[in-house]
């Protein structure tokens, strides 16, 4: 659509910025469950106009209302009460979450009408099998993966509201912090009931610093030192993360974990039921969130073999959600990207090409690392490449499934294969940070696992495009790969593996028998 289009082109920047300004229009209302829509709608915009709304469930039917003006939300405010239940005393802070009953319920349920609720979560993989059974084509069911499983508008609207109600909470401190969410809520690959990773900046504040220097004299504002920014980031997400402990609506589990490399507060966000993890500005993260909106935004296939290749491996429990040995998200989607700039012609460009399109604006030096690339997408040539999916995600699977780990490493800024600077099992350059590696967790009976599953669906690809398809419902194409394998013939399986290590064969094959991740980790990590 032509509207889809117009959203595509937008820089990232431009983006987050429309999406963050239109969150501080917007309130979150928790409905009365006998609820009229035209009533709640007509109150409201007793407040002011309505630009838009919906529905959703989490433990009751709310409502997301983003008005036109942000002064609405002060004139509704003022209209609102606080609760006085008389077991309960409650903190006084006064958010932009709000509970309304009906005064009236008897009356009013007469009316009821039920309302479209939005859905928040993506359909079971079972459900989803079922429905690329009845696709024409593998394209097509990646396509279909891909809209059950991508975030919906309604979604991002609802994670960049967290972002707000937090930043809410850090303007009682710092009046001019923002906080942002960054990695998958924004980088066009988040899957719906991902976690929100936000940060807090205090960077706009800094660059009004260096625009007032006329006048006779050098000022400063008198501040705290600290001996180390790790020191201050600490100290500030130790304060923050206590007070929506003890202040903030609906804030629960909150969890410091302020030694970690990249200090954080984790947090569950019961309004809008997403798990959150708030750590301050990290320029590196934004810049990776933002080169792979780019490479998102360029061609439709990229996304569409992303999410096919990431649940793939969810399935067959080469990722997993606790940290450990396992290959992440993160990395799986780079080893894509790289597969991208390996095909002939190529589907995306290298890093060093984004970075010889950037211009003055584009220029970004973080901590001796060079982090320029091009933002605007339409100084980027479109590729001349015209493989169907079907093609890459079998060749994708070939490819890894042969490809050399013991020597070479991957390069996203080179888009070649490199020598391994150093001996992890599998190496992926960061692409800024460039002395570190982005898979070093993985191990080698991890990666082993990785290799055999590719092949073993290389496999299964190519037999069937052998084969005509019969017409009953048995599982073809993306389907057959997301059943575990191992329910089948082992035999088959042992011939296909020539060349891995046979002390590690014996695990994988034990460990594909096993579904649940601790037992896998026990198989795998002798």
């Amino acid at each position: 659509t032509d509207a889809e289009v117009n959203t595509r082109k937008k820089t990232f920047t431009e983006v987050q910025t429309e999406r963050l300004e239109q969150a501080e229009r917007t309130v979150l209302i928790k409905c009365p469950p006998k609820l009229n829509e035209k009533k709640l709608l007509q109150y409201l915009s007793s407040h002011g106009n309505i630009k838009s709304h919906f529905f959703f469930e989490n433990r009751g039917i709310h409502a997301l209302i983003e008005f036109s003006e942000k002064d609405s939300i002060a004139s509704l405010q003022d209209a609102v009460g606080i609760p006085s239940a008389a077991e309960h005393h409650v903190v006084p802070f006064k958010s932009r979450l709000f509970t309304f009953t009906l005064k009236n319920p008897v009356s009013q349920a007469a009316e009821e009408k039920p309302v479209h609720l939005s859905p928040q979560s993506h359909i079971p993989v079972k459900d989803l099998i079922q429905k690329l059974c009845h696709a024409d084509n593998i394209s097509s069911q990646m396509y279909i993966l891909l809209n059950e499983y991508q975030l919906t508008e309604e979604n991002i609207k609802l994670r960049f509201l967290a972002c707000s109600l937090v930043r809410d909470f850090a303007r009682a401190y710092f009046p001019e912090s923002t906080v942002k969410p960054f990695g998958s809520s924004v980088n066009t690959f988040g899957k719906l009931g991902c976690d929100v990773d936000m940060f807090l900046d205090f960077h706009d504040i800094q660059k009004r610093a260096t625009k007032m220097r006329k006048g006779p004299f050098e000022m400063e504002y008198q501040m705290k030192r600290l001996p180390s920014e790790r020191l201050a980031t600490q100290k500030i997400l130790s304060v923050i993360g206590d007070c929506l402990d003890n202040f903030g609506p609906g804030c629960v589990s909150v969890q410091k974990i302020l030694n970690a490399r990249c200090p954080l507060v984790k947090f569950s966000h019961q309004p809008t039921g997403f798990q959150c993890d708030l750590s301050v500005s990290n320029s590196i993260a934004i810049r990776s969130s933002e080169l792979l909106y780019i490479y998102g935004c360029l061609d439709s296939r990229v996304r569409a073999l992303v999410f096919s290749v990431r649940c793939w491996a969810r399935v067959h429990g080469l990722t997993n959600s606790i940290p450990g040995n396992w290959i992440t998200n993160f990395s799986l989607t780079m080893m894509v990207m790289f597969f991208l700039q390996k095909r002939s012609p190529p589907i995306i460009p290298t890093l060093d090409q984004l970075k010889e399109l950037a211009d003055e604006k584009d220029k970004h030096v973080i901590g001796g690392y060079d982090c320029s690339f091009v933002s605007d997408l339409s100084k980027i040539k479109p590729t001349k490449n015209t493989e169907t999916l079907d093609v890459l995600l079998g060749d994708f699977f070939e490819y890894f499934g042969n490809f050399d780990f013991r020597k070479n490493s991957i390069n996203l800024r080179k888009g070649k294969e490199v020598n391994k600077p150093e001996s992890s099992p599998l190496y992926i350059w960061n692409p800024f940070e460039q002395d570190l590696n982005i898979s070093k967790n993985v191990n080698q009976p991890q990666l082993e696992k990785f290799v055999a599953m590719a092949r073993e669906s290389a496999w299964i690809l190519q037999k069937e495009a052998k084969t005509q398809r019969t017409i009953n419902k048995e599982p073809w194409g993306l389907a057959a790969l997301l059943i575990p394998f191992g329910k089948s013939n082992h035999s088959k399986m042992k011939t296909r593996m020539k060349g891995i290590g046979s002390e590690t064969i014996k695990s994988l094959l034990d460990s594909l028998k096993l579904n649940n991740a601790n037992s896998l980790q026990k198989a795998v990590g002798k």
